[in-house]
């Protein structure tokens, strides 16, 4: 159940979050008297905190000690001061000028990543499309073993991606056979519609074909279903987010390489976004990231010719500019989404 705030409390709460992004020290009654225009004394304020406190919006490391954000704390933070910012005309012109003149969408990805982690301080993640959810140019199946095939995937985009599967052996006449028949069906389609062409066709039509588009069905159900290597995903600056304050406790840096090496929860994360669509931002508990409290994942959905085609994401502690950084995010995905559907930017798009 949501907890009402005073607009007093509300001033006080922004206050204190603010003041601990800027220094990462817990927050004391005398200082926001001091720095933030209150027109409150400080017992006034104590007492403000101390309510916060027991509503579970910030929370006090020691008795003595002043008050740090708690999650809940922060997402009412994140909610209410997100869009009072703009990008600054440096970190656009920072964007731009650093993306403007790639062509290889892997190329944007790693930039772009780079770029942000530069500017936040923080960790990113770039992920690219999956390949059976683009436009292909060429898809073939190429032997192995007896018992296993090599998927090659060539994309419109120009992305490459093998994939080993494991089948009931071919005979090299009929995976030819095979080849040629999907290589007519291709015409722009993704690797799932074009096995749903061939159920569909598999209904109504019968004779020496049916034959050819059972197998190629069967191949397909088996190649859109394997893992995939994990060149699909970019992740930078997870140095400079160690040099940090924060990250002195060396247990809180392993727990951060282990989120990172937990790539499939922080896909799922991502993944989330497309669904999400806009810039959101997960905060703390929010992420389903185990043994990681104090984290917070600022991401974007980029587009290519109008479709969802990857995520963008700023990985770092609870304590940051979400102003600054929230806007920014989105506006490097536009600039992506710009780049990849052929278009160009500039520092107003």
């Amino acid at each position: 159940m949501a907890v009402e705030i005073t607009f007093r409390a509300r001033r006080i709460l922004y206050a204190a979050i603010t003041e601990y992004i800027a220094t990462g020290e817990p927050v004391g009654s005398r200082k926001l008297s001091k720095r933030y225009g209150l027109n409150l004394s400080p017992a006034s304020i104590r007492n403000v905190l101390a309510d916060l406190t027991d509503s579970g919006f910030l929370a006090q490391p020691h008795t003595s000690a002043g008050r740090v954000p708690t999650d809940q704390g922060f997402r009412i933070f994140v909610d209410a001061l997100v869009q009072m910012r703009d990008v600054s005309a440096e970190d656009r012109s920072a964007v731009v000028a650093r993306l403007q003149n790639l062509t290889s969408g892997h190329d944007i990805m790693r930039e772009a990543g780079k770029l942000l982690s530069s500017l936040t301080g923080a960790a990113t993640v770039v992920t690219a499309p999956k390949p059976e959810d683009e436009q292909l140019l060429q898809l073939r199946f190429m032997p192995l073993r007896d018992d296993q095939l090599l998927v090659v995937l060539v994309t419109r985009s120009g992305a490459v991606q093998n994939r080993v599967i494991t089948v009931d052996a071919v005979e090299p006449a009929a995976l030819e056979e095979l080849n040629n028949f999907l290589a007519e069906m291709i015409d722009g389609r993704t690797l799932i519609e074009i096995r749903n062409v061939l159920a569909e066709e598999m209904k109504s039509e019968a004779g020496e074909y049916q034959r050819i588009r059972r197998q190629a069905k069967r191949l397909l159900d088996v190649a859109a279903t394997s893992p995939t290597e994990d060149g699909a995903v970019v992740i930078e600056g997870q140095g400079r987010l160690f040099d940090r304050p924060e990250f002195v406790d060396v247990e809180k840096v392993r727990s951060y390489l282990r989120a990172f090496e937990q790539r499939e929860e922080l896909l799922d994360l991502l993944d989330h976004t497309i669904a999400a669509g806009g810039v959101r931002v997960v905060i703390g508990s929010e992420t389903g990231i185990a043994d990681v409290q104090d984290i917070s994942v600022i991401s974007s959905t980029y587009t290519k010719t109008g479709a969802a085609a990857g995520t963008l994401g700023v990985i770092g502690p609870a304590r940051m500019d979400y102003a600054k950084v929230v806007p920014l995010v989105g506006f490097t995905a536009k600039v992506m989404s710009d780049l990849l559907g052929g278009g160009s930017v500039d520092e107003d798009t």
